[in-house]
């Protein structure tokens, strides 16, 4: 045991955690004011994939989401447990395909038109503040492909003796 407890300090992802919460959760507002029980927001995104792909499994709807498979297989169940969509064997024992519900279905126009809504409201944000979440965002991944967190947190990492 070291001397004193890291976690103590201020956690750095602490703000922006709950910032991205936040805004989930104001988007979640708005489907409820609109009568839409049960959708998070990080349903839209596969729901309206699905809507205009077709079923797709798991793994296929992870990759065109750019998602990991761990992450969307765990949207696609809590999406069936609202009775969003099914989920059907695949071609063979280990694939299931994903398809939309008539639920599912009938929230896609709605979900659509927020999704609009989302992009111009980040857009609008962007005007707004002196340092752009978008441009940020741009410039982070452009500072990690120059140096990865791995190489940076291995640089400041002073491990103790064995």
């Amino acid at each position: 045991m070291t001397s004193s407890d890291p976690t103590a300090l201020p956690d750095p992802w602490h703000s922006l955690h709950e910032l991205l919460a936040a805004m989930d959760a104001e988007i979640e507002q708005v489907y409820v004011e609109r009568g839409i029980e049960g959708v998070r927001p990080r349903f839209a995104y596969p729901l309206i994939r699905l809507a205009h792909t077709g079923p797709l499994t798991i793994r296929e709807l992870a990759k065109s989401l750019d998602r990991s498979h761990s992450a969307i297989s765990q949207t696609v169940a809590a999406m069936r447990k609202e009775n969003l969509v099914t989920s059907e064997p695949g071609s063979d024992a280990r694939t299931r395909r994903i398809d939309l519900t008539e639920r599912g279905r009938s929230l896609v126009p709605f979900l659509e038109a927020e999704w609009r809504a989302t992009h111009e409201t980040v857009a609008e944000l962007d005007s707004e503040v002196p340092y752009a979440m978008t441009t940020v965002v741009k410039e982070l991944r452009r500072a990690l492909e120059h140096r990865s967190m791995r190489q940076r947190i291995l640089h400041h990492l002073v491990e103790p003796p064995r």
